[in-house]
């Protein structure tokens, strides 16, 4: 069952779960509520047996302009005030390390994580999209890491992850300069994995490769994005450990017989996640 949620919206269908921002007269700005309960629906996408698919995009104009400086004032307040000293950091690195679980929830949701994105995606935005699985975009997306230009540095997740999918060239020109770069110009440096050419296009994309996940076994696809993030920093050898024992603890599934069940039948299997 959904919960109600005051800055998102989920429509669930067939496997396949639409999780939207829901602040289209702020463009999907990120306050208080946002940080909050992005954490609650990614739970509630994880916990979800029914949900093998998630697509994350933005209601509106935009996908997100980032982080609402105004709004989170009350939530953060040493972003405005002045000379900041002894306990009051402490406070502060773990109201920063608040607002990087937010983001960490999506990386760590069990189902895959699709963005669509459209529109703008700011700062924060860039954060988000980093913490999925596969990234979309409509043309005319456009992508900044936004925080030099406001003097703060994206300390949420953006440092950590673009490196691993663009690379470190790209991160660190997009991250200094603080520019605006297009939806074309985010495929060549492999941001995103594909353009379309307006909102609908994208929507549809999205529900279509979301549709060719959630037909595969929702084990094998669980257990391999788990295995993808667990290799991360580590090396091969330890990556191999790491999958045959992951392997070893979902073989054998109905899943599995079913998969060969189908083979031999010559039809499509009915996978349950069992």
């Amino acid at each position: 069952m959904t919960q109600s949620y005051k800055t998102f919206e989920i429509e669930k269908q067939d496997h396949i779960a639409w999780v939207f921002m829901n602040r289209p007269d702020k463009l999907n700005a990120c306050g208080p509520d946002f940080w909050k309960e992005i954490i609650e629906v990614m739970r509630e996408m994880d916990t979800d047996d029914d949900v093998r698919v998630v697509i994350l995009a933005g209601r509106g104009k935009a996908f997100t302009t980032g982080i609402d400086l105004v709004g989170m004032v009350s939530e953060v307040p040493a972003l405005t005030e002045p000379g900041v000293q002894g306990n009051k950091r402490f406070k502060f690195v773990k109201d920063i390390m608040r607002l990087q679980e937010s983001m960490t929830c999506v990386d760590r949701c069990r189902k895959p994580v699709i963005a669509a994105v459209h529109g703008w995606c700011i700062g924060a935005g860039v954060d988000m999209i980093a913490a999925c699985d596969i990234r979309l975009a409509s043309a005319d997306a456009k992508f900044s890491v936004r925080e030099a230009r406001i003097a703060i540095v994206a300390d949420v997740g953006t440092l950590q992850r673009l490196p691993r999918i663009i690379g470190e060239g790209h991160t660190k020109e997009l991250t200094y300069t603080a520019k605006d770069i297009t939806a074309a110009r985010a495929k060549e440096i492999g941001l995103v994995s594909d353009v379309f050419p307006d909102k609908d296009a994208l929507y549809a994309a999205a529900q279509e490769m979301a549709q060719e996940i959630s037909v595969s076994s929702p084990l094998a696809v669980m257990a391999a994005k788990e295995v993808i993030n667990y290799c991360r920093d580590k090396s091969v050898a330890d990556g191999l450990d790491y999958v045959a024992n992951r392997s070893a603890n979902i073989l054998p599934s109905d899943d599995f017989y079913e998969a060969i069940a189908a083979f031999s039948e010559r039809r499509k299997p009915n996978f349950t996640g069992k």
